[in-house]
C-alpha cells in the first residue's frame, strides 16, 4: 500500500523527478478531463492530491479569471507544481492534507477535481465530507480513478512480470491505486459525504510508457522509476534487478505503437455535485 509517508517521503520524490514521464503517461486521459473542463463554468477550483500540477495548470489556462488552488501532501511535488505554475496568476499551489484541508475566508471552491488524487484516503467518507463542507454551495466534483486491475492491462500485464510477489494487494477498501475501481462502494462513500447527481464514464485509453529516440529504453526507465513494478525493484538486490530488467527488455517491444510503448488502461470518470 502506498501511504501518506511514501507520498511524503521516496514516492512523491520519484514522482516529482519524474513528472514529465508522468503526465505523459496521462495524456490521452488529460485531453479528456480537459475537454470536461472547458464544459464548466468556474470561479474558483480545488485541485485535489494535484501531484506535479498539471491539471491544475489546465484549469487554470481554459478561464484565467478564475483562481485555481493544487494541493497535495508530497513537499516535492507541490516545489515541482510551483515551478510550473510561475506563469499563471491566477494558480497557486498548497501542501495539505484534502481529508482536512480548511478554506481562507476568500476561497470556496465551485469546482472540485483530481486527476487520481483520490483513492488514497484513509477514511474517505471523512475526506470527502470536509471537502463537501469546503466548497460552495452547488459546487460540482469532477474526478478520475482506475477501475480494477483486470481492466489495466498497463498495471497487471507488468506486475504479472515480477518473479516474486509483494504479497497480498490492498484489500477493496484500503486506499491504494485502484480502491476507487468499484461503482458501488464509491457511489455509497460520496452519497454518504453529501454529494448527489453521481454519475460513473467508463474511459479506456492507451498509457503511455515510452517515447522519444528509443521508446523500448524509455519505457524500461518509467517502469523501473514509477509505476507498478518501481517499488519491487527498488527493493532487489543488483542481480534480481538486473534480472527482470532484461525481462522488461524482451516483454516491451511488442508494445510499441506508432513509436510509443503504451498499453490498455481504463478509468472512471466520476461526476456530482453538492446536494
Amino acid at each position: 500500500m502506498t501511504d501518506t509517508m511514501e507520498w511524503q517521503g521516496r514516492v512523491g520524490q520519484s514522482w516529482a523527478s519524474e513528472w514529465q514521464r508522468t503526465d505523459r503517461s496521462f495524456t490521452v486521459l488529460t485531453a479528456e478531463l480537459r475537454r470536461r473542463l472547458d464544459a464548466y463554468e468556474y470561479k474558483s477550483v480545488l485541485d485535489i492530491g494535484c501531484g506535479a500540477g498539471e491539471l491544475s495548470l489546465v484549469a487554470a489556462q481554459s478561464q484565467p479569471e478564475a483562481q485555481v488552488l493544487g494541493l497535495d501532501i508530497s513537499p516535492d511535488l507541490i516545489e515541482t507544481a510551483r515551478k510550473r505554475g510561475t506563469d499563471l496568476p491566477n494558480l497557486h499551489f498548497e501542501l495539505g492534507d484534502a481529508s482536512q484541508w480548511q478554506p481562507s475566508d476568500h476561497e470556496s471552491p465551485d469546482l472540485m477535481v483530481s486527476r487520481h488524487g483520490v483513492m488514497f484516503f484513509a477514511d474517505p467518507v471523512a475526506a470527502f465530507s470536509n471537502l463537501r463542507a469546503a466548497c460552495a454551495p452547488q459546487a460540482r466534483l469532477m474526478f478520475s480513478c482506475f477501475r480494477t486491475i483486470a481492466d489495466n492491462s498497463f498495471f497487471r500485464d507488468i506486475a504479472g512480470l515480477l518473479p516474486v510477489s509483494e504479497g497480498p494487494p490492498p484489500g477493496p477498501n484500503e486506499p491504494g491505486p485502484f480502491a476507487f475501481a468499484d461503482e458501488d462502494r464509491v457511489t455509497s462513500i460520496l452519497l454518504e459525504a453529501g454529494w448527489r447527481d453521481l454519475k460513473f464514464d467508463r474511459f479506456d485509453f492507451s498509457m503511455i510508457a515510452g517515447g522519444g529516440d528509443d521508446p523500448v529504453a524509455d519505457a524500461i526507465g518509467y517502469f523501473s522509476r514509477i509505476g507498478p513494478a518501481a517499488r519491487a525493484m527498488a527493493e532487489m538486490d543488483d542481480a534480481a534487478r538486473q534480472k527482470f530488467r532484461q525481462t522488461l527488455a524482451e516483454f516491451v517491444p511488442a508494445h510499441v505503437h506508432d513509436g510509443v510503448v503504451s498499453l490498455p488502461a481504463s478509468v472512471w470518470i466520476v461526476t456530482g455535485q453538492v446536494g
